[in-house]
């Protein structure tokens, strides 16, 4: 049936598995290699839409299919990335205890491009929507010792509810971490990380 798909060029739907009963779907998944000494096949994980019509040669269609397959591998990394982090939190904001999960992201306490910026719990926050974009907009930090901070000046605008109650309450707050010793975040990423909030303040 492989062998098949690859000679009609048919695009198939791959299943990743993330956890037990748990999976995210790439589509289209090409199937673009045989080897029967192995009985193993080669698959491009394309985007479609970053393919064009207009790439026709076999080495830009090679680099092609190299980069949006990296694309989706690192689209996969990051969903199990999120699996595993909204686990260790119960499902909850770090900050807020918010426990609605389509409202949850598994933020990087390091960024990805930093050396230390693995997609490891220990370097992740359950977070809400809001507390994550004010978390990379340095507009609220998370101290070594897990104590939440708000920016002065942020603390010092009048802004409604939404500001009072959903940022400025938790300053001086403590930070929602896992049971798990193994899974709570890393004192020495947050201290690297709390640098960054604290030069931006």
């Amino acid at each position: 049936g492989l062998r098949r798909a690859m000679r009609e060029a048919r695009p198939l739907i791959h299943f990743h598995g993330l956890a037990k009963g748990l999976y995210t779907a790439i589509w289209p998944a090409v199937i673009v290699g045989d080897d029967p000494a192995t009985q193993t096949f080669t698959v491009a994980c394309e985007d479609i839409q970053l393919l064009r019509p207009d790439l026709t040669t076999s080495v830009v269609d090679d680099a092609r299919r190299r980069y949006v397959t990296r694309l989706a591998v690192q689209r996969l990394h990051q969903a199990a990335f999120r699996q595993r982090v909204l686990r260790a939190y119960r499902q909850a904001c770090a900050v807020c205890t918010l426990r609605h999960v389509e409202l949850l992201d598994a933020a990087h306490i390091l960024a990805d491009r930093h050396d230390e910026g693995d997609p490891v719990v220990a370097n992740g926050l359950s977070l809400c929507k809001m507390h994550h974009a004010a978390f990379d907009a340095n507009i609220l930090g998370v101290r070594p010792d897990y104590k939440i901070e708000i920016r002065d000046d942020v603390l010092a605008e009048i802004d409604g509810p939404m500001l009072k109650y959903g940022l400025q309450a938790h300053h001086g707050g403590n930070l929602l971490v896992p049971r798990s010793a193994g899974e709570q975040p890393d004192r020495a990423r947050l201290e690297l990380r709390y640098e960054e909030f604290r030069k931006a303040s």
